[in-house]
């Protein structure tokens, strides 16, 4: 990713950031070697991935800070995390959106 002149808060560095924490997540996912499906896979099929992402964002951003066992960087990147996921299965990636 390549860092731009214009970002005033880091934007570009917190971005490598997620990206790398994004990657780390593909490691822990409920998969088996031979399967390529995910529990978030099986929570689309029925109709539930926009509200579970949703809720799973409020919850780890209502946590933020607040539990002494749990990383507050974790919590937001795992925020993000659901909000990208979101992003994707509410459509919001499609080409035709605007910003």
């Amino acid at each position: 990713m390549e860092t731009n002149h214009f970002w005033k808060y880091n934007e570009g560095e917190i971005l490598k950031d997620i990206e790398s924490y994004l990657i780390s997540t593909y490691n822990g996912h409920y998969t088996s070697a031979d399967s390529k499906v995910q529990t978030m896979d099986l929570i689309d099929a029925i109709g539930d991935s926009q509200a579970f992402c949703r809720s799973n964002a409020i919850k780890y951003l209502s946590r933020f800070r607040k539990k002494e066992q749990t990383s507050p960087r974790n919590d937001l990147l795992k925020a993000i995390h659901y909000c990208i996921l979101l992003y994707h299965f509410s459509g919001c990636n499609k080409k035709e959106n605007n910003y």
